[in-house]
């Protein structure tokens, strides 16, 4: 695709912002310091990662307000920076997948932080530097950055000396005044041959190669790895070198996870929040950025861009099926059943939990109120005994979980909620014997296809109901993607279309034949 002139306009004037921000933003503080204390200065930061990046990179480091200019915050690196640091520095042959999620620093640590560390090490671990992206346009941007910092960090200049050589500094490709190259190469071109006399390329980093496009082909696919691992790969000198992979897993068929599958090659995987749902990276963001960021790109972007889960639409369900209507008052429907999954790990505030108020008129099933959150199960057991208190002088509504989830926990949640309210909930267990947790919901799937399902109108843009229609539209097989809603919504259906069932068989009675009248 052509780029118009005002693109490159645009871009060279964003090129020179970013050059003055590194030369400003790294001006060197004055203090007294000897030849020797600068040494040892200097010794001691190579010898720390994170210390290097904090005191070489606080443009990068730091969070500013854009008016005045002032440090809002001061970012460190994360645990897994340093590990990824550490890991690159002590493996001279490495062939590495950077497994992170968006916004978490991959290419800043792996395309400009790192190199450089390894650069100006006493004894230099990097001479030639290959950097790869989806084109070769996305490789140059990529290595402007590490380009910026030689030429115009001030700190870097005060320590080692000038890095820009005025006989080798073009766009895409240089060579440090030192004698350590640099290259750009984007997806599929031929790097073989890649020489600087004699020497070949020792670090290879290969960020973002993936696309939805490129994932949407298999072929592509396999052809691509086949790229990666022979003709790049074979730009290395017979392997002797730092191959690294850096991207978030945006499909299961990808280059990123045909090379992460490869025996010999170390994984690095890191999720956006831990088990606790708390942010792995908690200089950069907080629990509450979290929860805001993930409302609004919705379940199925966050899984795929946050948590290496990347998960595909419509092999069950499909978005068409998805109707809304105006439901009507509790007393008019024929039953009403709330069905609850608390999930497996229901001490945790990081698994979904999922309630589902479903009520039957005639043949439509109606989802009238719901509850699909991260929460603890104190959480979910309050929201039961809420919707409990705001119908049961209207209606009876009946309440059952999964008999494999009414265990001591759980049921101790329930008992100190009800002594608290003075009265327990009347909650029953599903005791019967399911058969696969997929098929079951597949089997009802029907129902949605053929219209007889509607969500509750009022509700359309609540949380709560999205991430339930989410979780419902991403369902297939194999996918590690959470169901707590369409399986809450499969019991309640089941349980409502057996009751309903059971009402509408009136009994006959007849006198007993007389023996008499008996052939």
């Amino acid at each position: 695709m052509a780029v118009s002139s005002s693109e490159v306009k645009k871009a060279i004037s964003l090129w020179r912002e970013h050059c003055r921000d590194v030369q400003s933003l790294t001006t060197i503080v004055t203090v007294a310091e000897t030849p020797s204390q600068k040494r040892r200065r200097i010794r001691r930061l190579l010898c720390n990662y994170a210390e290097f990046c904090e005191y070489y990179f606080p443009h990068f480091l730091s969070l500013r307000d854009k008016t005045t200019g002032e440090i809002v915050r001061v970012i460190h690196n994360a645990p897994f920076h340093n590990a990824a640091a550490a890991r690159i520095k002590s493996s001279a042959n490495l062939k590495a997948v950077f497994k992170w999620p968006r916004a978490h620093a991959k290419s800043t640590h792996i395309n400009i932080f790192i190199p450089l560390w390894l650069m100006f090490q006493p004894q230099r671990l990097i001479n030639f530097m290959v950097v790869v992206g989806k084109s070769e346009d996305a490789a140059v941007r990529l290595l402007s950055d590490i380009q910026a910092e030689l030429e115009y960090n001030q700190r870097i200049i005060d320590d080692f000396g000038v890095q820009k050589n005025l006989g080798s500094w073009l766009q895409g490709e240089f060579r440090t005044a030192s004698g350590v190259k640099f290259l750009a190469c984007g997806r599929g071109q031929s790097p073989r041959g890649l020489r600087e006399r004699e020497a070949r390329p020792d670090y290879i980093s290969i960020d973002d190669l993936d696309d939805d496009e490129l994932c949407r082909n298999p072929k592509r696919v396999e052809e691509m790895t086949a790229w990666v691992k022979e003709a790049l790969f074979g730009a290395l000198d017979v392997g002797r070198g730092r191959f690294i992979m850096v991207g978030n897993l945006i499909s299961k068929t990808s280059v990123l996870a045909n090379i992460a599958a490869t025996r010999g090659v170390h994984v690095s995987e890191v999720k956006a929040i831990d088990k606790e749902g708390n942010p792995v990276w908690r200089d950069k963001w907080t629990r509450e950025e979290v929860q805001e960021y993930r409302d609004f790109v919705g379940y199925r972007a966050w899984e795929k861009e946050m948590m290496h889960n990347p998960i595909i639409a419509g092999s069950i369900f499909r978005h068409e099926w998805i109707r809304f209507k105006k439901v009507l008052p509790l007393e008019k429907y024929d039953a009403l059943v709330c069905y609850t999954d608390p999930s497996f790990k229901s001490t945790t505030a990081n698994d979904y939990k999922a309630s589902r108020l479903w009520g039957k008129v005639g043949n439509e099933l109606h989802l009238i109120d719901c509850y699909v959150r991260q929460d603890t199960v104190s959480g979910m057991v309050r929201w039961l005994y809420n919707l409990y208190e705001a119908t049961r002088d209207k209606v009876a509504i009946r309440f059952f979980m999964e008999s494999n989830f009414m265990q001591d926990i759980i049921l101790d949640e329930f008992t100190t909620e009800g002594n608290a309210r003075g009265y327990q909930l009347p909650i029953s267990a599903d005791k019967r014997k399911k058969p696969d947790k997929l098929q079951r919901i597949e089997a009802v799937s029907p129902l949605w296809e053929r219209g007889f399902v509607y969500y509750n109108e009022a509700l359309r843009d609540t949380p709560d109901m999205q991430v339930g229609i989410d979780q419902t539209l991403s369902l297939e097989r194999g996918s590690r993607a959470h169901d707590d809603a369409p399986d809450a919504d499969e019991g309640a259906i089941y349980l409502l279309q057996r009751s309903t069932r059971q009402q509408s068989i009136t009994p006959r009675f007849a006198r007993r034949p007389s023996p008499k009248n008996a052939w």
